[in-house]
């Protein structure tokens, strides 16, 4: 059975050669074809023997995603659809900024989570991502421009599509060393981040990888009543043992660390909640950011709808009048299907009706 080559660290494919009696230079070479060159058929090395390439055509694949959908936006978002080898579909996408291109990346087939907000968790995890299956949703992204013929290249990372990335977290770990790789791909690691819904442990065990990705927390309440009526995760993890994986984090990295909160209308989203939050984090603020973000309303959760404006207004001033760094996150992709996991939901349920 043949695997993403791009799920393999230059280590690995240096080790992998040399038992199949492959020089060690070769591992380089082929790199430079993957990443620098990004060529999308073993055929195109070049200067690889055909022995070298033969043996990886019988071991690994380059392609396995088929772009099923690409949806534009007027802001420049692109929304990707994604068909893999074994017809699950996934969704990358790509945003641009005034400081680069970012592009977010999806870990899982569908969520376990079961926010009840949250589009991506509307189909039931049924697997893994592999580290080469995440890994190419960037090198298609890059493909994409790459066809444009501007020079452009992807700089910025957020690990934040469907799924729980620290469920996946093995292969999050292989993702993230072959992107940051200097031979590679070369995405800074502090232009990464890596979005969780509260793995307590994960926390722990990712602060302990001395790593400079950025680490963003999905908070969404200040009390654990109204974070367990919104996110179920939140029995398994309590907010008191969040923070304390949160603390060791801070103490261990002294890195800043963002706290997402998406506002909902009239559910989570009072002053009081503001005033709140910002107890909750008083003795972290210094090293806290808080990411407030406009709710995407999805179909299938009715029940929730956007905060008005002047609600986010006065959640915003109360946090910064506690002392708590925080901004209204830009929105981007607002007219086509914004929420994570939107797109690839509709496709399903539309393929199931025919």
């Amino acid at each position: 059975m043949r695997n993403s080559i791009y799920g393999l660290t230059i280590d690995k494919l240096t080790e992998w050669l040399l038992e199949h009696g492959q020089k060690k230079f070769r591992a380089e070479q082929v790199w430079d074809w993957l990443y620098k060159k990004r060529i999308t058929e073993f055929a195109e090395m070049k200067n690889i023997n055909k022995e070298c390439i033969q043996l990886l055509e019988e071991h690994y694949y380059i392609q396995s995603l088929e772009q099923s959908i690409k949806q534009e936006s007027e802001d420049g978002t692109i929304k990707f659809l994604f068909k893999m080898k074994d017809g699950n579909l996934i969704e990358t996408v790509l945003m641009k900024f005034p400081y680069g291109y970012s592009v977010c990346v999806t870990t899982q087939v569908g969520c376990n989570i079961g926010c009840s907000f949250c589009a991506s968790g509307l189909l039931k995890k049924s697997r893994d991502l592999s580290g080469g299956e995440i890994v190419e949703q960037i090198m298609k992204v890059q493909h994409h421009l790459d066809a444009k013929e501007l020079d452009e290249r992807v700089s910025h990372i957020v690990v934040m599509g469907i799924g729980e990335p620290f469920d996946n977290y093995a292969n999050l770990m292989s993702f993230l060393r072959v992107v940051n790789d200097p031979k590679g791909l070369s995405i800074g690691a502090r232009h990464i981040t890596v979005s969780t819904s509260g793995l307590a442990h994960k926390i722990i065990e990712f602060a302990d990888e001395n790593l400079q990705v950025n680490l963003a927390v999905s908070l969404h309440a200040p009390n654990d009543e109204l974070r367990t009526s919104i996110m179920k995760i939140n029995k398994a993890f309590p907010i008191e043992k969040l923070m304390k994986s949160i603390d060791y984090y801070l103490e261990t990295t002294n890195r800043r660390i963002t706290f997402e909160y998406i506002l909902l209308n009239d559910v989570n989203d009072h002053v009081e909640e503001a005033r709140e939050l910002a107890r909750l984090l008083q003795n972290k603020r210094h090293l806290s950011f808080v990411n407030l973000i406009p709710y995407n309303p999805v179909d299938e959760h009715g029940q929730y709808s956007r905060s008005t404006p002047e609600a986010i207004k006065a959640f915003y001033e109360t946090l910064k009048g506690k002392g708590i760094n925080c901004v209204v996150r830009m929105e981007q992709g607002t007219d086509i299907d914004a929420a994570c996991g939107q797109l690839r939901s509709k496709q399903i349920k539309k393929a199931e009706t025919v």
